[in-house]
């Protein structure tokens, strides 16, 4: 697989440009079928839930006590805490309520007191990438110091080591994520202590201070100090990957939008993601971060709706000549890697773009 373009040309089918705009059709049938509802059950029960598993695993791992078999409880908690960061992730984008502050405030317990992950930072990132999917020096998920997903990135490293692990980046790439834990972590503290104005500053510095005290007491009043060490090691790793497994499929290998390129809301979402095919069993394991199409045409619609919406938003793409990209988890896992090896490998041969052939074919 060759590099992926950055977008220079308008990839708007003829049929869409002439409707006042496909997007608000769109809209109109998703709100008729009733997907834009709230689903107050699915999330009451979904935050009830919450700290009664938290309350069961601390219980769990008191009884287990001190034994090396708390390397796997170190798993459940892992997934525990990238079950409810999903959770966290559906309230900051008012999937919950209608109310923004109580969306606002449930997204703050959760990230800062059960995850240790600051919602301040997290929403400032996430927006801007909601808001510039895949554009280059806008979007912050593809402007990262340890990835460089354009050859431009990639040639500017210099120095000898980081020009190394550039060119290595597509083996290193899962490595990786297994720091991604840690980073998250700092990224939060390292927001709220920041100069500046810092909304929230006291509630979230207040809450990732208890989490983390509390977590850590646990842990190391139950393990002695090298079962403790290995422990946390091993769920910050998983939480780490499984946060960055889940969310590396959806954008990453996908066109590239260059800076200033104007492009309509609907080609620029749809075009931009990618969705991952598979049972409901995958829509749990991703917290419906495998409808990224979906997600990104419509925020705020409750993950339950999701499946469903993704027929009628498919069906609408192929009607009005929209790309919409689909494929198995593998394959996802196997597109990025190839690319991100590509551009650190300093990949220069063109690449014949499937959307720009598919636009030239609607030309002819």
């Amino acid at each position: 697989m060759a590099i992926q373009p950055t977008v220079s040309v308008d990839f708007t089918p003829t049929r869409a440009r002439n409707a006042a705009n496909p997007y608000l059709a769109l809209a109109e049938r998703i709100r008729q079928e009733g997907l834009l509802r709230r689903r107050y059950g699915y999330y009451w029960s979904m935050l009830a839930a919450v700290p009664l598993v938290y309350a069961a695993c601390v219980v769990g791992f008191i009884f287990i006590g001190d034994t090396w078999w708390q390397l796997f409880t170190a798993v459940v908690f892992a997934i525990v805490f990238t079950q409810t960061a999903f959770l966290g992730h559906d309230a900051a984008h008012r999937q919950i309520f209608k109310s923004g502050r109580w969306n606002d405030w449930v997204s703050v317990v959760i990230g800062d007191l059960f995850i240790g992950m600051s919602y301040g930072w997290w929403q400032n990132k996430h927006t801007r990438h909601h808001a510039n999917p895949n554009r280059v020096g806008e979007d912050p998920d593809i402007e990262l110091p340890v990835i460089a997903f354009t050859p431009e990135q990639a040639a500017a490293h210099r120095n000898p080591v980081s020009r190394w692990l550039i060119a290595h980046q597509g083996w290193l790439f899962f490595p990786i994520l297994l720091l991604e834990g840690v980073s998250l972590h700092l990224s939060g503290f390292k927001r709220v202590l920041s100069r500046g104005r810092v909304e929230r500053r006291w509630a979230e510095l207040g809450l990732l201070a208890t989490r983390f005290l509390l977590y850590l007491s646990v842990v190391f009043l139950v393990l002695s100090p090298d079962k403790a060490a290995v422990f946390l090691a091993i769920q910050l790793g998983l939480f780490g990957f499984y946060m960055g497994m889940s969310f590396a499929p959806n954008h990453k290998g996908m066109p590239l939008l260059e800076a200033g390129r104007k492009m309509d809301f609907l080609h620029h979402q749809a075009m931009m993601s990618r969705n991952i095919r598979g049972s409901r069993l995958i829509d749990i394991a991703m917290g419906g971060l495998n409808f990224q199409i979906e997600h990104h045409l419509f925020p705020s619609m409750a993950r339950p709706h999701l499946r469903k919406s993704a027929a009628i938003i498919s069906e609408f793409c192929r009607a009005h000549d929209v790309p919409y990209t689909e494929t198995r988890l593998g394959e996802s896992y196997g597109i990025v890697l190839r690319y991100i090896n590509r551009v650190g490998l300093g990949a220069k041969d063109p690449f014949e773009c499937p959307l720009l052939a598919q636009r030239a074919a609607i030309g002819r």
